[in-house]
């Protein structure tokens, strides 16, 4: 095995490779997990760290778990991909969550005064386009699909996210074409207070913008919220066989029940923040909205 040393989801681990394993195309997808993906040589502060070791698969992909210490059989071509860095990030997931930081299904940005935002929604809820608004009128990206919420003692944090973007061309004739990845600028480089939480719904149907109190959460909020805060240690968010693999992967058993009734206490300490549904016919009319009520 090739000992190295991972910072990955504001994290640091101990990383087990095999022996001359090319890891380019994991260093490569760095900025699209929060925190990067960053390789370096091992060091006498980094025995006491979790633990992910990757050897080869002989036939089937496996996962398991002992401690601190997640080994994971990846076949020659995944490892060698891009899905060397997203199961190592996630087979991570729950020792952050042990250290009340936690991935998010979200988009976040920061205010001129420095409050940050979630804005969660569905895919196609229009997420990325309002905070590339936010964005051109002088907020900060703190992430974009994927967000680290943080709970340190009196407050909850946002922490520097996915730093790229998917944006969806213009020209309609354009709508099959792969969407161009950019670069969010500027981009949060410390943790930032929360100051609420948007549940986006943006479509050319809604009549008017409105903003609704989601407070106290109704039953189907509760549940949401639920399966968005667990979404990332319940499972894998690319397959372990690789991306030219069947389009499933195995669920790897990581929750446990501490970290199940934390998330429960953090959908708690939600509630007690600014919660709003918001509904617009565009990204322009939402982020005037949202400069409103948090400016």
């Amino acid at each position: 095995m090739n000992p190295a040393v991972l910072a990955t989801g504001h994290l640091t681990a101990a990383l087990e490779l095999p022996a001359r394993l090319d890891t380019g195309q994991a260093v490569a997808a760095a900025n699209r997990l929060p925190g990067g993906w960053h390789l370096s040589t091992p060091g006498p502060g980094s025995r006491d760290c979790p633990v992910v070791a990757v050897t080869y698969a002989e036939a089937e992909p496996t996962v398991s778990v002992d401690g601190q210490t997640v080994r994971m059989s990846l076949p020659r071509s995944a490892a060698r991909s891009a899905t060397l860095a997203y199961t190592t990030y996630t087979a991570l997931e729950r020792v952050r969550q042990q250290r009340q930081m936690l991935t998010l299904h979200a988009n976040s940005v920061v205010t001129p005064s420095g409050r940050g935002v979630l804005l969660l929604g569905n895919k196609g809820a229009g997420k990325t386009c309002v905070t590339l608004t936010l964005g051109a009128r002088g907020w900060t990206h703190a992430g974009d699909d994927l967000t680290v919420l943080a709970e340190d003692d009196a407050e909850l944090l946002i922490l520097p996210g996915k730093a790229t973007a998917a944006v969806r061309p213009q020209d309609p004739e354009l709508w099959q074409a792969p969407k161009p990845v950019v670069d969010l600028a500027p981009f949060l480089r410390a943790p930032a207070p929360l100051a609420g939480v948007i549940r986006l719904t943006v479509h050319p149907a809604v009549p008017r913008p409105v903003l609704v109190p989601a407070t106290p959460f109704s039953a189907n909020e509760q549940l949401r919220l639920h399966e968005a805060l667990a979404r990332y240690i319940s499972g894998l968010p690319t397959p372990l066989t690789g991306p030219a693999g069947a389009p499933y992967g195995p669920v790897w058993p990581l929750d446990d029940v501490p970290l199940a009734r934390w998330r429960t206490h953090l959908i708690a300490r939600l509630e007690q923040h600014s919660y709003t549904y918001l509904y617009a016919p565009d990204p322009q009319s939402a982020a005037d909205l949202i400069t409103e009520e948090y400016a």
